[in-house]
């Protein structure tokens, strides 16, 4: 990849969006990992105001040092770029307690408070987006989003524009490098910070990120019976992810009335 002709066509394509919005400029989250990190530094490089918020709810201490020691270091190197930290955790809990009567025994609780805590911080993006005339920046990417549907309806998907909707999470990791984005994150293990424990993304998935990679660029003209061993492993765990989260990937279906029940 020619990581350095694709930061600039991606710093370009923001700044320009953003221009014929006539908005001032980027608001994010900021969680601690290389997507947020790569997607703040590249609106930092728009040269446009770039509001970064760290939004932690019951954080994993490293994930929270990461995303400070990320926001410093942008802000020391783009005088554009600002930051704001928002505590969710109070109000996380008071949500928790008012909804969570007599709920203890469903399957889908702690899967569900999981999503709660993105939409909340997709929430707290918009105010601070509209208070100030900012895009929200997503900052999801290719495999999450389009190939095993790995993010929060609403929540982390809730955005105005997506900079690395087109890119890999290898390719991600590239833009990182070329970026000069804090070793810190360049090395952590991947996480979505939606949990109590730390749980990284390949224990929630099943597979890593190289190896559902290479499933969604065979999947269109291959069947797990193709396959063997690991490979028909993982061909199959993104054939699954993939199937039970089209209701994410695909737009929201409209019912399309007949004319003629419409004019009849």
């Amino acid at each position: 990849m020619r990581t350095k002709e694709v930061i600039e066509y991606i710093v370009g394509w923001m700044k320009d969006y953003a221009e014929a919005a006539r908005m001032k400029g980027f608001v994010l989250g900021i969680s601690g990992g290389v997507d947020s990190a790569v997607v703040s530094a590249l609106a930092a490089k728009t040269g446009l105001d770039t509001l970064l918020l760290e939004m932690p709810i019951r954080q994993q201490s490293a994930e929270v040092s990461r995303a400070r020691e990320h926001i410093a270091d942008l802000e020391s190197r783009f005088p554009n770029v600002r930051s704001l930290s928002v505590d969710l955790t109070a109000t996380f809990n008071a949500f928790e307690s008012v909804v969570d009567v007599s709920m203890q025994d469903f399957p889908a609780r702690n899967l569900a408070f999981a999503n709660s805590r993105a939409r909340l911080r997709m929430l707290t993006l918009y105010y601070y987006g509209q208070l100030n005339g900012l895009l929200v920046a997503g900052t999801g990417n290719k495999i999450e989003d389009f190939g095993v549907g790995f993010f929060t309806k609403y929540g982390d998907g809730g955005v105005d524009i997506s900079p690395i909707g087109d890119l890999m999470k290898t390719e991600v990791y590239n833009l990182a490098h070329g970026l000069d984005i804090v070793q810190s994150i360049q090395n952590a293990v991947p996480t979505d910070g939606l949990w109590d424990n730390a749980q990284t993304d390949e224990q929630q998935l099943g597979a890593s990120y190289p190896e559902l990679e290479w499933a969604m660029q065979h999947y269109d003209d291959h069947k797990a019976d193709d396959f063997t061993g690991r490979q028909r492993e993982v061909f199959a765990i993104y054939d699954r992810l993939h199937r039970a989260n089209l209701h994410k990937i695909n737009p929201i279906p409209i019912c399309e009335i007949p004319e003629k029940l419409k004019n009849g």
